[in-house]
């Protein structure tokens, strides 16, 4: 059968007002989604699709035209910079992507869209009002297609959105921490073993675990020194890791927040501004620090050690994604309009190497 494999990447740079950015600081960084290779400039996503089969390659034909590796690349143009995306994962709703606006004002946009694959282009499905641009996008993490169509975002607060038939956003609650003053959102995860849990990251140096189910807060804590950058969930339910503008990637069990392990910590506190978890060997975690041109390979079982340090990129690093089918692949994108895919099956200190590169 087909194989598809896709990166997912994008380009905007960094908010660095504060009072454009409320207070969000560097927090407006590009992401990436090892979904499809995806580039954006000024409201365009560009998606690229390659195909290869093993099936039609053991029965082609030595006579007819080689067809089998398919490369194809569809577009679709926003009114407005895109900032944050997210792919969706529901098998009922192929290529959909959910994007939101990067306009410097209250009023923002997110819109979802899929790719007509008959007619090559990517179709509008729906569209509704963001307030403030989103600093994340995600997709409920369902790979069965049998729980409800939602979708998170961050921002201001973490607000879920209700999406029925894939026409329309029929239904969104703001969660809330009505007990405190809630502080904008740099950015979020969503557990893939409990569907229930998502963590959010603030500027106000806290990581909070909500139980979307119940709409209420599961916990919270004082995860840093100063202000939370970033947050993933290991493929450990219980664990997770944050970055923030200590410097430090820190991990927590949820079974004992009383204890932290620091993971790895920059020379002279050089902020870390996102982290990826390996959800194929969770021994592995990768982050990216602010302004620098290399990404930082960790493994968990040996703290303040780096095992990796894959060098490249001729400026800074952005954003960073695992393939969600293998352990050893990583996609890289940066202020160089490259994205760059590591192969980490034979590990050294110094990769300076890439496995394939996108211009």
């Amino acid at each position: 059968s087909n194989k598809c494999y896709f990166f997912f990447f994008q380009a905007e740079d960094g908010i660095r007002d504060f009072c454009l950015s409320r207070g969000l600081g560097d927090v407006y960084k590009r992401q990436a989604e090892y979904m499809g290779i995806n580039k954006l400039h000024n409201g365009r996503i560009s998606h690229y699709i390659i195909r290869h089969s093993h099936a039609e390659e053991a029965h082609t034909d030595p006579n007819a035209e080689d067809t089998r590796n398919e490369s194809q690349v569809f577009s679709y143009n926003a009114d407005w910079l895109i900032y944050a995306l997210g792919f969706s994962c529901n098998p009922n709703y192929k290529f959909r992507i959910g994007i939101g606006s990067f306009k410097e004002e209250t009023e923002n946009v997110v819109e979802i869209i899929q790719l007509n694959e008959q007619a090559g282009v990517f179709e509008k499905k729906v569209t509704f009002q963001h307030k403030y641009p989103p600093t994340k996008l995600m997709w409920i993490p369902d790979m069965s297609g049998n729980q409800e169509d939602i979708l998170a975002t961050t921002g201001e607060i973490l607000k879920i959105w209700k999406i029925k038939d894939n026409k329309e956003m029929v239904e969104s609650k703001d969660l809330i921490n009505k007990s405190d003053f809630s502080a904008p959102l740099t950015s979020f995860d969503w557990n893939s073993e409990n569907i229930n849990l998502i963590g959010t990251a603030s500027i106000d140096t806290t990581c909070t675990i909500w139980d979307i189910e119940k709409e209420s807060v599961y916990t919270q804590l004082i995860a840093h020194d100063r202000e939370v950058y970033d947050i993933s969930f290991s493929p450990n339910v219980n664990v997770f890791a944050s970055v923030g503008s200590d410097g430090s990637a820190r991990q927590f069990d949820l079974r004992n927040l009383e204890h932290s392990t620091v993971l790895y910590e920059t020379e002279n506190s050089i902020p870390l501004l996102r982290l990826a978890w390996n959800k194929q060997d969770p021994n592995y975690l990768a982050v990216i620090a602010m302004d620098q041109t290399y990404v930082t390979l960790l493994d968990i079982r040996h703290p303040l050690s780096p095992v990796a340090k894959l060098s490249n990129h001729r400026d800074s690093v952005n954003s960073l994604a695992w393939a969600p089918q293998s352990s050893c692949h990583l996609c890289t994108v940066g202020d160089d309009c490259q994205a760059l895919i590591w192969d980490l099956s034979e590990l050294k200190f110094e990769l300076t190497e890439p496995l394939l590169e996108y211009k």
